[in-house]
Protein backbone atom coordinates (compact mmCIF):
# COMPACT_ATOMS: atom_id res chain seq x y z
CA UNK A 1 0.00 0.00 0.00
CA UNK A 2 0.95 3.49 -0.60
CA UNK A 3 1.01 4.71 2.85
CA UNK A 4 3.42 1.67 3.96
CA UNK A 5 6.04 2.28 1.38
CA UNK A 6 9.01 4.37 2.11
CA UNK A 7 9.10 8.59 1.28
CA UNK A 8 12.39 8.29 -0.80
CA UNK A 9 13.54 12.00 -2.60
CA UNK A 10 15.74 10.39 -5.02
CA UNK A 11 15.15 7.22 -7.15
CA UNK A 12 17.79 4.58 -5.44
CA UNK A 13 18.63 3.40 -9.14
CA UNK A 14 19.39 5.98 -11.23
CA UNK A 15 19.29 9.45 -8.54
CA UNK A 16 16.05 11.11 -10.55
CA UNK A 17 14.25 13.40 -8.07
CA UNK A 18 10.92 11.66 -6.80
CA UNK A 19 7.62 13.44 -6.16
CA UNK A 20 5.26 12.35 -2.71
CA UNK A 21 3.80 9.61 -3.85
CA UNK A 22 5.17 7.98 -6.93
CA UNK A 23 5.51 3.94 -7.85
CA UNK A 24 7.52 3.70 -10.45
CA UNK A 25 10.67 6.62 -11.28
CA UNK A 26 10.13 8.28 -14.49
CA UNK A 27 13.35 8.17 -15.83
CA UNK A 28 14.68 4.17 -15.04
CA UNK A 29 11.14 2.51 -14.34
CA UNK A 30 12.48 1.19 -11.17
CA UNK A 31 9.68 -0.32 -9.44
CA UNK A 32 9.58 1.84 -5.93
CA UNK A 33 7.45 -0.46 -4.10
CA UNK A 34 10.94 -2.94 -4.13
CA UNK A 35 12.37 -0.95 -1.68
CA UNK A 36 12.99 -2.14 1.46
CA UNK A 37 11.69 -0.17 4.65
CA UNK A 38 14.20 1.57 6.16
CA UNK A 39 15.67 -0.26 9.27
CA UNK A 40 15.35 0.18 12.77
CA UNK A 41 18.19 2.45 14.04
CA UNK A 42 21.10 0.91 16.66
CA UNK A 43 22.87 3.81 17.76
CA UNK A 44 26.41 3.24 18.81
CA UNK A 45 26.71 3.18 22.47
CA UNK A 46 29.14 5.46 24.02
CA UNK A 47 32.05 3.62 26.26
CA UNK A 48 29.68 3.53 29.76
CA UNK A 49 27.46 1.32 27.91
CA UNK A 50 24.71 3.67 28.42
CA UNK A 51 21.79 3.04 25.95
CA UNK A 52 19.42 5.41 26.93
CA UNK A 53 19.85 9.00 26.79
CA UNK A 54 19.92 11.46 29.52
CA UNK A 55 16.92 11.99 31.91
CA UNK A 56 16.94 15.39 31.24
CA UNK A 57 16.82 15.02 27.31
CA UNK A 58 13.98 12.52 27.47
CA UNK A 59 11.84 15.07 29.50
CA UNK A 60 12.54 18.43 27.01
CA UNK A 61 9.25 19.76 26.02
CA UNK A 62 9.90 19.77 22.45
CA UNK A 63 7.27 22.34 20.51
CA UNK A 64 5.25 20.32 17.74
CA UNK A 65 5.62 20.98 14.60
CA UNK A 66 2.52 21.38 12.58
CA UNK A 67 2.49 19.81 9.48
CA UNK A 68 1.88 21.58 6.17
CA UNK A 69 -1.35 21.69 4.75
CA UNK A 70 0.21 20.78 1.18
CA UNK A 71 2.98 20.47 -1.00
CA UNK A 72 3.77 24.25 -1.42
CA UNK A 73 3.31 25.47 2.30
CA UNK A 74 7.00 24.84 3.98
CA UNK A 75 7.38 23.31 7.25
CA UNK A 76 7.84 25.65 10.48
CA UNK A 77 11.47 26.62 11.33
CA UNK A 78 12.36 26.54 15.09
CA UNK A 79 15.14 28.68 16.37
CA UNK A 80 17.57 27.45 18.84
CA UNK A 81 15.77 30.25 21.00
CA UNK A 82 12.81 28.98 20.99
CA UNK A 83 14.17 26.26 23.16
CA UNK A 84 15.29 26.66 26.66
CA UNK A 85 19.17 25.26 27.26
CA UNK A 86 21.69 25.11 29.68
CA UNK A 87 25.66 25.61 29.57
CA UNK A 88 28.04 22.69 29.93
CA UNK A 89 27.52 23.01 33.62
CA UNK A 90 24.08 22.81 33.44
CA UNK A 91 23.10 25.80 33.97
CA UNK A 92 19.98 27.33 32.34
CA UNK A 93 20.70 29.87 29.48
CA UNK A 94 18.28 32.91 28.81
CA UNK A 95 15.29 31.62 26.61
CA UNK A 96 14.22 35.42 25.81
CA UNK A 97 17.00 36.12 23.49
CA UNK A 98 16.84 39.66 21.97
CA UNK A 99 16.20 39.94 18.52
CA UNK A 100 19.42 40.68 16.52
CA UNK A 101 19.36 44.61 15.82
CA UNK A 102 18.54 46.31 12.45
CA UNK A 103 21.24 45.16 10.14
CA UNK A 104 22.62 42.88 11.93
CA UNK A 105 24.60 40.47 9.65
CA UNK A 106 22.62 37.58 11.15
CA UNK A 107 20.13 35.97 8.97
CA UNK A 108 16.71 36.30 10.80
CA UNK A 109 15.82 32.31 9.92
CA UNK A 110 19.53 30.60 10.93
CA UNK A 111 21.34 32.72 13.16
CA UNK A 112 23.96 32.35 9.85
CA UNK A 113 26.50 35.05 9.54
CA UNK A 114 27.29 36.25 6.16
CA UNK A 115 29.91 38.95 6.81
CA UNK A 116 32.91 36.87 7.81
CA UNK A 117 36.24 38.31 7.20
CA UNK A 118 38.26 36.67 4.42
CA UNK A 119 40.41 33.79 4.95
CA UNK A 120 44.32 34.81 5.63
CA UNK A 121 46.62 33.48 3.02
CA UNK A 122 49.29 32.91 6.04
CA UNK A 123 48.43 31.68 9.33
CA UNK A 124 51.05 32.50 12.05
CA UNK A 125 52.95 30.01 13.49
CA UNK A 126 52.68 28.70 16.61
CA UNK A 127 55.38 30.35 19.34
CA UNK A 128 57.96 27.47 19.78
CA UNK A 129 57.40 25.36 23.30
CA UNK A 130 60.70 27.35 25.79
CA UNK A 131 60.68 24.23 27.48
CA UNK A 132 62.12 22.30 24.33
CA UNK A 133 65.74 23.00 23.34
CA UNK A 134 65.85 24.12 19.29
CA UNK A 135 69.05 22.24 18.39
CA UNK A 136 69.17 19.49 21.60
CA UNK A 137 73.03 18.85 22.21
CA UNK A 138 74.46 16.19 20.36
CA UNK A 139 75.55 13.18 22.69
CA UNK A 140 79.15 11.94 23.48
CA UNK A 141 80.74 9.93 21.23
CA UNK A 142 80.16 6.32 22.36
CA UNK A 143 76.99 7.17 23.71
CA UNK A 144 73.79 4.98 23.35
CA UNK A 145 71.06 7.46 21.36
CA UNK A 146 67.64 6.65 20.95
CA UNK A 147 66.13 5.32 18.11
CA UNK A 148 63.37 7.14 17.88
CA UNK A 149 64.13 10.89 18.35
CA UNK A 150 67.99 10.33 17.47
CA UNK A 151 69.08 12.57 19.83
CA UNK A 152 68.64 11.63 23.75
CA UNK A 153 70.71 9.31 25.12
CA UNK A 154 69.49 6.12 26.68
CA UNK A 155 69.29 5.40 30.19
CA UNK A 156 70.45 2.34 31.93
CA UNK A 157 66.78 0.79 32.36
CA UNK A 158 66.75 1.25 28.41
CA UNK A 159 64.31 4.66 28.47
CA UNK A 160 65.57 7.65 26.35
CA UNK A 161 66.11 10.41 28.56
CA UNK A 162 64.66 13.04 25.78
CA UNK A 163 61.83 11.39 24.47
CA UNK A 164 60.96 8.68 26.78
CA UNK A 165 60.83 6.24 24.21
CA UNK A 166 61.37 2.34 25.25
CA UNK A 167 64.47 0.83 22.84
CA UNK A 168 64.14 -2.83 21.28
CA UNK A 169 66.50 -4.63 22.92
CA UNK A 170 69.76 -5.93 21.62
CA UNK A 171 69.24 -9.21 21.88
CA UNK A 172 65.71 -9.49 19.81
CA UNK A 173 67.96 -9.74 16.75
CA UNK A 174 71.25 -9.83 16.46
CA UNK A 175 74.20 -10.70 13.60
CA UNK A 176 77.73 -11.14 13.46
CA UNK A 177 80.06 -12.23 10.43
CA UNK A 178 83.89 -13.17 11.33
CA UNK A 179 85.50 -13.98 8.21
CA UNK A 180 84.00 -16.99 6.57
CA UNK A 181 81.70 -17.56 9.07
CA UNK A 182 78.14 -15.88 10.20
CA UNK A 183 75.44 -15.94 12.79
CA UNK A 184 71.97 -14.83 13.26
CA UNK A 185 69.64 -15.13 15.88
CA UNK A 186 66.06 -13.78 16.09
CA UNK A 187 63.80 -13.49 18.79
CA UNK A 188 61.22 -15.23 16.20
CA UNK A 189 57.36 -14.53 15.86
CA UNK A 190 55.78 -15.46 19.39
CA UNK A 191 57.72 -14.98 22.43
CA UNK A 192 58.44 -11.70 24.48
CA UNK A 193 62.35 -12.27 24.41
CA UNK A 194 65.04 -13.81 22.56
CA UNK A 195 66.61 -16.80 24.59
CA UNK A 196 69.11 -18.24 22.03
CA UNK A 197 72.67 -16.93 22.01
CA UNK A 198 75.29 -18.07 20.18
CA UNK A 199 79.30 -17.71 19.49
CA UNK A 200 81.61 -17.64 16.92
CA UNK A 201 85.57 -17.50 16.69
CA UNK A 202 88.56 -18.06 14.34
CA UNK A 203 92.06 -18.98 15.50
CA UNK A 204 95.27 -20.50 14.46
CA UNK A 205 96.10 -24.03 15.53
CA UNK A 206 100.28 -24.73 16.36
CA UNK A 207 101.24 -25.74 12.83
CA UNK A 208 99.56 -22.20 11.43
CA UNK A 209 96.01 -23.86 10.28
CA UNK A 210 93.19 -22.08 10.70
CA UNK A 211 90.37 -23.06 13.06
CA UNK A 212 86.85 -22.19 12.90
CA UNK A 213 84.91 -22.14 15.96
CA UNK A 214 80.54 -21.64 16.67
CA UNK A 215 78.74 -22.66 19.68
CA UNK A 216 74.74 -22.41 19.82
CA UNK A 217 72.49 -22.46 22.80
CA UNK A 218 68.81 -22.29 23.28
CA UNK A 219 67.53 -21.31 26.62
CA UNK A 220 65.57 -23.86 28.68
CA UNK A 221 62.04 -21.77 28.20
CA UNK A 222 60.55 -23.62 31.13
CA UNK A 223 63.81 -22.97 33.54
CA UNK A 224 64.77 -18.99 35.23
CA UNK A 225 66.40 -17.22 33.38
CA UNK A 226 67.09 -19.00 30.49
CA UNK A 227 68.50 -15.77 28.16
CA UNK A 228 71.14 -15.72 31.09
CA UNK A 229 71.92 -19.64 31.12
CA UNK A 230 72.43 -19.73 27.12
CA UNK A 231 74.33 -16.08 27.23
CA UNK A 232 76.59 -17.37 29.83
CA UNK A 233 76.99 -21.14 28.66
CA UNK A 234 77.80 -19.94 24.41
CA UNK A 235 80.72 -17.14 25.83
CA UNK A 236 82.47 -19.62 28.22
CA UNK A 237 82.44 -22.71 25.51
CA UNK A 238 83.93 -19.92 22.93
CA UNK A 239 86.56 -18.57 24.87
CA UNK A 240 87.61 -21.87 25.95
CA UNK A 241 87.45 -23.26 22.34
CA UNK A 242 89.77 -20.42 21.42
CA UNK A 243 92.01 -21.12 24.37
CA UNK A 244 92.45 -24.06 24.13
CA UNK A 245 93.01 -24.95 20.18
CA UNK A 246 96.13 -22.81 19.42
CA UNK A 247 97.80 -24.68 22.68
CA UNK A 248 97.68 -28.05 20.62
CA UNK A 249 94.80 -29.69 22.55
CA UNK A 250 93.17 -31.79 20.44
CA UNK A 251 89.82 -30.40 18.83
CA UNK A 252 87.66 -32.61 20.44
CA UNK A 253 88.92 -33.40 22.97
CA UNK A 254 88.98 -29.37 23.30
CA UNK A 255 85.27 -29.63 22.68
CA UNK A 256 84.95 -32.04 25.55
CA UNK A 257 86.30 -28.98 28.22
CA UNK A 258 84.47 -26.40 26.26
CA UNK A 259 81.30 -28.15 27.12
CA UNK A 260 82.18 -28.91 30.72
CA UNK A 261 83.19 -25.10 31.11
CA UNK A 262 79.81 -23.62 29.79
CA UNK A 263 78.15 -25.77 32.31
CA UNK A 264 80.09 -24.64 35.03
CA UNK A 265 79.30 -21.32 33.97
CA UNK A 266 75.02 -21.90 33.61
CA UNK A 267 75.79 -23.69 37.63
CA UNK A 268 77.01 -20.41 39.14
CA UNK A 269 73.73 -18.59 38.21
CA UNK A 270 71.93 -20.57 40.35
CA UNK A 271 74.15 -19.21 43.41
CA UNK A 272 71.79 -16.52 45.03
CA UNK A 273 71.67 -15.47 48.40
CA UNK A 274 69.54 -17.78 50.80
CA UNK A 275 66.96 -14.55 51.21
CA UNK A 276 66.14 -15.07 47.23
CA UNK A 277 63.86 -17.83 47.39
CA UNK A 278 61.79 -16.06 49.90
CA UNK A 279 60.47 -13.81 47.24
CA UNK A 280 60.48 -16.16 44.88
CA UNK A 281 59.73 -19.78 45.84
CA UNK A 282 59.43 -21.37 42.69
CA UNK A 283 61.89 -20.39 40.54
CA UNK A 284 64.01 -23.02 39.52
CA UNK A 285 68.21 -23.43 37.86
CA UNK A 286 68.81 -21.29 34.80
CA UNK A 287 69.08 -23.96 31.97
CA UNK A 288 69.87 -24.20 28.16
CA UNK A 289 71.04 -26.40 25.45
CA UNK A 290 74.33 -26.31 23.52
CA UNK A 291 75.84 -26.99 20.31
CA UNK A 292 79.09 -26.63 18.75
CA UNK A 293 81.36 -26.67 16.12
CA UNK A 294 85.35 -26.60 15.20
CA UNK A 295 86.50 -26.67 11.43
CA UNK A 296 89.79 -27.22 10.20
CA UNK A 297 90.91 -28.01 6.83
CA UNK A 298 90.99 -31.16 7.36
CA UNK A 299 89.24 -31.88 10.52
CA UNK A 300 85.20 -31.47 11.49
CA UNK A 301 84.39 -31.76 15.70
CA UNK A 302 80.84 -31.18 16.79
CA UNK A 303 79.54 -31.44 20.21
CA UNK A 304 76.33 -30.94 21.90
CA UNK A 305 73.96 -31.61 25.13
CA UNK A 306 70.38 -31.30 24.63
CA UNK A 307 68.17 -31.37 21.33
CA UNK A 308 70.11 -28.26 19.44
CA UNK A 309 71.59 -29.84 16.09
CA UNK A 310 74.60 -29.76 13.62
CA UNK A 311 73.79 -30.46 10.29
CA UNK A 312 76.55 -31.17 7.36
CA UNK A 313 75.80 -29.86 4.21
CA UNK A 314 77.86 -30.35 1.04
CA UNK A 315 78.76 -27.77 -1.80
CA UNK A 316 77.56 -30.52 -4.64
CA UNK A 317 74.23 -31.23 -4.01
CA UNK A 318 73.91 -34.21 -5.54
CA UNK A 319 75.86 -35.30 -2.50
CA UNK A 320 74.00 -36.38 0.36
CA UNK A 321 73.13 -34.21 3.48
CA UNK A 322 73.69 -35.50 7.19
CA UNK A 323 72.80 -34.35 10.82
CA UNK A 324 75.78 -34.93 13.03
CA UNK A 325 74.13 -35.19 16.18
CA UNK A 326 71.56 -37.00 17.91
CA UNK A 327 68.94 -35.03 20.56
CA UNK A 328 68.60 -35.74 23.92
CA UNK A 329 65.22 -35.89 23.64
CA UNK A 330 62.05 -38.49 24.69
CA UNK A 331 61.40 -38.56 20.56
CA UNK A 332 64.98 -39.48 20.32
CA UNK A 333 64.61 -42.03 23.18
CA UNK A 334 61.52 -43.65 21.83
CA UNK A 335 63.24 -44.10 18.63
CA UNK A 336 66.59 -45.44 19.87
CA UNK A 337 64.45 -48.12 21.55
CA UNK A 338 62.77 -49.12 19.03
CA UNK A 339 59.41 -48.41 20.24
CA UNK A 340 58.24 -45.60 17.71
CA UNK A 341 59.21 -44.58 14.00
CA UNK A 342 60.71 -41.30 13.99
CA UNK A 343 57.82 -39.75 12.88
CA UNK A 344 55.60 -41.00 15.14
CA UNK A 345 58.06 -39.94 17.84
CA UNK A 346 58.96 -36.20 16.38
CA UNK A 347 54.88 -36.40 16.12
CA UNK A 348 54.06 -36.69 19.73
CA UNK A 349 53.37 -33.78 21.80
CA UNK A 350 56.01 -34.74 24.18
CA UNK A 351 58.71 -35.14 21.42
CA UNK A 352 60.09 -31.68 23.08
CA UNK A 353 60.91 -32.64 25.85
CA UNK A 354 64.48 -33.05 26.73
CA UNK A 355 66.31 -35.42 28.75
CA UNK A 356 69.73 -33.81 28.93
CA UNK A 357 70.90 -30.11 28.96
CA UNK A 358 73.70 -27.71 31.25
CA UNK A 359 71.96 -26.71 34.38
CA UNK A 360 72.44 -26.79 38.22
CA UNK A 361 69.39 -29.33 38.01
CA UNK A 362 70.59 -31.71 35.31
CA UNK A 363 70.64 -35.10 36.18
CA UNK A 364 74.06 -35.96 35.05
CA UNK A 365 76.55 -34.06 32.39
CA UNK A 366 77.51 -36.09 29.61
CA UNK A 367 78.77 -34.31 26.38
CA UNK A 368 78.85 -35.67 23.30
CA UNK A 369 81.24 -34.92 20.79
CA UNK A 370 82.02 -36.59 17.33
CA UNK A 371 84.90 -36.11 14.36
CA UNK A 372 84.48 -36.53 10.97
CA UNK A 373 86.78 -36.01 7.97
CA UNK A 374 84.65 -35.04 5.34
CA UNK A 375 85.92 -35.79 1.71
CA UNK A 376 84.46 -32.79 -0.18
CA UNK A 377 83.94 -29.13 0.76
CA UNK A 378 80.74 -28.21 2.15
CA UNK A 379 79.18 -25.87 4.95
CA UNK A 380 78.11 -27.19 8.69
CA UNK A 381 74.36 -25.35 10.02
CA UNK A 382 74.67 -25.15 13.82
CA UNK A 383 71.23 -24.35 14.78
CA UNK A 384 68.47 -24.32 17.39
CA UNK A 385 65.36 -26.39 16.96
CA UNK A 386 63.62 -22.90 15.98
CA UNK A 387 64.95 -23.70 13.05
CA UNK A 388 65.36 -27.24 12.43
CA UNK A 389 61.84 -27.93 13.48
CA UNK A 390 61.00 -26.43 9.76
CA UNK A 391 63.49 -28.00 8.37
CA UNK A 392 63.83 -31.70 10.66
CA UNK A 393 65.68 -33.73 8.18
CA UNK A 394 68.48 -33.36 6.53
CA UNK A 395 67.58 -33.48 3.20
CA UNK A 396 65.21 -30.93 4.21
CA UNK A 397 67.34 -28.30 5.53
CA UNK A 398 69.82 -28.81 2.22
CA UNK A 399 66.82 -27.44 0.18
CA UNK A 400 66.78 -24.56 2.13
CA UNK A 401 70.29 -23.74 2.32
CA UNK A 402 71.74 -21.62 -0.22
CA UNK A 403 73.95 -23.13 -3.15
CA UNK A 404 76.51 -20.59 -2.40
CA UNK A 405 76.33 -21.24 1.50
CA UNK A 406 80.20 -21.52 1.64
CA UNK A 407 80.90 -18.56 0.22
CA UNK A 408 77.96 -16.21 1.43
CA UNK A 409 77.54 -17.18 5.03
CA UNK A 410 75.94 -14.12 6.82
CA UNK A 411 73.75 -13.75 3.53
CA UNK A 412 72.95 -17.89 4.11
CA UNK A 413 72.35 -17.19 7.77
CA UNK A 414 69.93 -14.49 7.15
CA UNK A 415 68.25 -17.11 4.80
CA UNK A 416 67.81 -19.78 7.11
CA UNK A 417 65.94 -17.62 9.74
CA UNK A 418 63.67 -16.47 7.22
CA UNK A 419 62.74 -19.29 6.63
CA UNK A 420 61.78 -20.28 10.05
CA UNK A 421 59.91 -17.01 10.53
CA UNK A 422 58.54 -17.83 7.26
CA UNK A 423 57.14 -20.99 8.58
CA UNK A 424 55.56 -19.45 11.91
CA UNK A 425 58.44 -18.25 13.92
CA UNK A 426 56.85 -20.24 17.02
CA UNK A 427 60.53 -20.27 18.74
CA UNK A 428 63.62 -18.51 19.14
CA UNK A 429 65.70 -18.96 15.59
CA UNK A 430 69.70 -18.97 15.92
CA UNK A 431 72.12 -20.36 13.25
CA UNK A 432 75.76 -20.18 12.52
CA UNK A 433 77.17 -21.27 9.01
CA UNK A 434 80.40 -22.50 8.98
CA UNK A 435 82.08 -23.49 5.56
CA UNK A 436 84.47 -26.93 5.13
CA UNK A 437 87.55 -26.98 5.03
CA UNK A 438 88.69 -24.02 6.70
CA UNK A 439 89.76 -21.64 4.01
CA UNK A 440 93.66 -19.86 5.40
CA UNK A 441 92.58 -16.76 7.75
CA UNK A 442 92.76 -13.57 5.33
CA UNK A 443 90.84 -15.35 2.23
CA UNK A 444 88.25 -12.95 0.89
CA UNK A 445 84.76 -14.34 0.63
CA UNK A 446 83.81 -14.84 -3.27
Amino acid sequence: MMSQMPQLSACPSCEEPLESGDRFCGACGYDLSAVPAPPDDHPTLTMNGSAHPPEEAVDVDWPVVPQPEGAETPPTVHLPTDLPGTDSGGIPLPSNAPPPPTGSPLSPATGVRFDRPPEPDEYPLQAPDPRVAADPPTPAEGTKVCVACRSGRVDPDGYCENCGHAQPRERDHMEQELGPLAAVSDRGLRHHRNEDAFAVGQCLLPDGAPALVAVVCDGVSSATRPDAASLAASRKAGEALLAALPQGTHPQAAMHEAIIAASHAVNSLAEEPATAREHAPHQNAPACTLVGSIVTPTLLVVGWVGDSRAYWIPVDRSSPPARLTEDDSWAAQMVAAGLMSEAEAYADERAHAITGWLGADAYELEPHTASFKPDRPGVVVVCTDGLWNYAESAEEMAEVVPVDAAVRPLHSAQVLVGHALDGGGHDNVTVAVVPFPAPPQGAVNG
